[in-house]
């Protein structure tokens, strides 16, 4: 049985143990958890098939090509059923914990693990797409966009006319906008072809903001 990144224990043996298992507490609970008889009837008939068919399948004297796809065929009726009984009897309505566990399940992890401040330091660069419009592309500084902390961008811009006195510094920049996007496209109004535009980022994570990048420029075409 091939391996699976899920609830699901990752050889046969252990899910035909966990199904085992299921049957033996959905029995007891079957009126508190509202699973109807049949319900069981049809869960207990595919694990009867399914170590049957494993049996088979692993004995020397009975292993065949045919054995084996039927083995592979019942096991996966049997994770089928036990998907479908996941998901009408213990997450709706949800199951107590104990019960839960009592399953062979992790409980459900509900507190998101902190992600911090960004620290990671960040520039634009820019480049053509067309009239009135710039692409921006986010480039790494220092540290990683695989760090938790870097889950967005706020891109800062202002537009400047001709002869007017070019941004000191970042926090002079007006305008911005939220991306998560490594490459972006910022369309500018049809007046402002020819005039040059200031940029400068940040990254954002729930409301943390990292380090400036660097104040970059370019002409709006």
């Amino acid at each position: 049985m091939s391996k699976t990144t899920d609830w699901l224990p990752s050889s046969r043996e252990g899910v035909l143990a966990m199904a085992k298992d299921w049957k033996a507490v959905m029995t007891a609970n079957a009126g508190a958890w509202g699973i109807p008889a049949d319900v069981l009837t049809a869960f207990d008939g595919l694990i009867q098939t399914a170590e049957t068919a494993l049996e088979t399948a692993r004995n020397e004297t009975t292993r065949t090509p045919v054995a084996t796809a039927q083995c592979r065929t019942a096991f996966d009726a049997l994770v089928a059923k036990m998907r479908d009984i996941k998901r009408r009897y213990f997450l709706s309505p949800p199951l107590d914990d104990p019960a839960y566990i009592s399953l062979g399940l992790k409980l459900p992890d509900t507190h998101p693990t902190p992600s911090g401040t960004p620290t990671a330091q960040v520039l634009i660069e820019t480049f053509l797409i067309g009239r009135h419009e710039l692409g921006v592309k986010i480039v790494y500084v220092t540290g990683s966009p695989v760090e938790a902390a870097n889950k967005g961008y706020r891109i800062w811009y202002s537009v400047t006319e001709q002869g007017d006195a070019a941004p000191a510094n970042p926090e002079d920049l007006r305008k911005s906008f939220s991306t998560k996007r490594k490459k972006d496209l910022i369309e500018f109004e049809f007046n402002d072809s020819g005039k040059m535009a200031y940029f400068a980022l940040q990254i954002e994570n729930e409301g943390r903001k990292g380090p400036w990048g660097p104040l970059v420029s370019a002409l709006i075409p």
